[in-house]
């Protein structure tokens, strides 16, 4: 399966409890103002074939897999493949998405995404209420915590923590 990614990292602990590798996803038509990653809006951008992705994850040393972007979702056959590969792999997994819970809930591939996410970071930008003190990026966001993997203290923590360690 191929993908239009902007970008990924091998190891992260800015994204996500301990040490992770975050793929950031192409393309996002929600358009929220102020959204931080512009770049990553427009449908285009590199191709890239998932099973380089999965090999590089399994590959590296990580604890967890985060999916960022654009917009995950506009791609959920992919997101829904690289969450299956980090659960063969027993990795944690956070997804950042502008959709509500509710609306994945949804969507097609909505309920097999949720059901392989421990984390979902979920709603839409909104700059008005910026938040800077934790993973989410406004205020209006919502923290899941969607299995016993993490506790909520330590997602809303990890921000604030991460900014200490190194990769």
């Amino acid at each position: 399966m191929i993908a239009r990614l902007h970008g990924q990292l091998a190891r992260s602990r800015a994204n996500g409890p301990g040490r992770r590798m975050v793929v950031w996803f192409q393309g996002c038509t929600l358009g929220c103002p102020g959204c931080f990653n512009p770049a990553t809006h427009v449908a285009a951008g590199t191709v890239t074939d998932l099973d380089v992705v999965i090999a590089e994850l399994a590959k590296a040393d990580v604890e967890g897999l985060t999916l960022s972007g654009g917009e995950p979702m506009q791609q959920a056959p992919a997101a829904l493949e690289l969450l299956l590969a980090a659960r063969r792999r027993r990795l944690s997994t956070l997804m950042f998405s502008g959709y509500t819970r509710d609306e994945l809930a949804a969507q097609a591939l909505g309920p097999a995404v949720l059901a392989h996410l421990d984390v979902l970071i979920d709603g839409r930008y909104q700059a008005g209420e910026r938040h800077a003190a934790d993973l989410r990026g406004s205020s209006n966001q919502t923290i899941h915590v969607l299995t016993g993997r993490h506790t909520r203290a330590e997602v809303e923590a990890w921000a604030i923590k991460s900014t200490a360690l190194a990769c």
